[in-house]
């Protein structure tokens, strides 16, 4: 899970993007409150590929018809999601497989 700002239309917005194991969530935020979700704006197929990342200002990724602008910190989860999908071989073991 990580915060991201849309850009372009419909408009600047809070979402939250949730990758779990079935889907990738938007979750839309207050504007002052961008911790807390007040709806789910859409969901995809855990297939979706969130990369690549673009770089505009700040890291930038595409959904649907939506870019998302995010904190560069979280470009690695981003990177991690989409290896966990499309190139699982990339990922390190997993230090306790038993819980």
């Amino acid at each position: 899970m990580f915060p991201a700002l849309s850009v372009g239309p419909p408009g600047m917005a809070n979402f939250l993007i949730v990758v779990t194991d079935t889907a990738v969530n938007v979750l839309a935020t207050r504007m002052l409150r961008s911790d807390r979700p007040v709806s789910v704006y859409a969901t995809f197929p855990r297939e979706t590929r969130l990369g690549p990342i673009l770089h505009a200002p700040g890291p930038i990724i595409e959904l649907g018809s939506m870019s998302f602008e995010f904190d560069e910190e979280y470009a690695a989860v981003v990177s991690a999601a989409d290896a966990e999908v499309f190139a699982p071989e990339t990922l390190p073991p997993d230090p306790l497989p038993d819980l």
